[in-house]
């Protein structure tokens, strides 16, 4: 499945645009995000890492790892190996300086990879995270049977994405609020405008709920099941490999 929504509406391929665009916000991506989540998106982090603790995980990957947090916030998982990965460069060096910061380079590694065609071993992860990074895959299918291929048997998969309110009345509060913050990027950080547009846009096209179970089962998942966080504005989901 694709998500027929790109950052910059030119020829060249989601995945190219996906890498110019988290390069271009890379410096602010922290502190925008923080603003139009109002800091809820760290504490949906931390309810994914508790969900995680209890599996004792020994080696885990982190998908679309973006600047790092969820890669750190994993480390109290108490596992042996963490590596994320992302197409942008730029968001891997301020992982990288996050990392050294908080002194976890031995336990943590950060690397430029495409999701879509990892360059790890079949059957090799304990766990694979995506936080807010499966809806800028190119191809959606693609990417979650290569964390298929990379997880152990009986792995499991954790993902954090956005999703919609399911009452009306929310929905269009939501929307509303949606339309109120692309404006506000445009005003202050008129540069960025198109990429935070992208963002706010493709998450409510891109399939939640049992749409987005559906995808998971489709793609040899079990067990699958998700949990709607806050209004239902995102959404943990977790399944197991076989």
């Amino acid at each position: 499945m694709e998500i027929n929504i790109s950052p910059f509406n030119k020829k060249t391929s989601k995945k190219t645009q996906i890498k110019i665009m988290f390069n271009l916000i890379s410096k602010r991506y922290d502190i925008l995000n923080r603003i139009i989540t109002f800091g809820l998106d760290l504490r949906w982090r931390k309810k994914l890492v508790n969900k995680i603790k209890p599996q004792n995980p020994k080696i885990i990957l982190d998908v679309a790892t973006g600047t790092g947090d969820l890669a750190i916030e994993l480390s109290k998982t108490n596992a042996e190996k963490i590596i994320g990965i992302d197409i942008s460069d730029q968001m891997i060096e301020i992982a990288k300086k996050k990392i050294r910061k908080k002194n976890l380079n031995s336990l943590i590694k950060v690397l430029e990879s495409n999701s879509e065609n990892m360059n790890f071993k079949n059957n090799y992860f304990d766990i694979v995270t995506v936080s807010y990074g499966v809806r800028n895959f190119e191809n959606l299918n693609k990417g979650l049977s290569e964390i298929f291929r990379v997880l152990k048997p009986s792995g499991k998969i954790y993902i954090l994405e956005t999703s919609l309110p399911k009452s009306p009345i929310l929905l269009f509060f939501y929307k509303f609020y949606v339309r109120i913050i692309t404006s506000i990027i445009g005003i202050l950080f008129s540069n960025y405008k198109l990429p935070y547009k992208y963002l706010l846009n493709s998450a409510s096209i891109f399939p939640f709920g049992d749409d987005f179970n559906n995808i998971l089962i489709k793609n040899g998942f079990i067990n699958v099941k998700n949990e709607s966080q806050i209004l239902g504005v995102s959404t943990i989901y977790f399944a197991s490999k076989p």
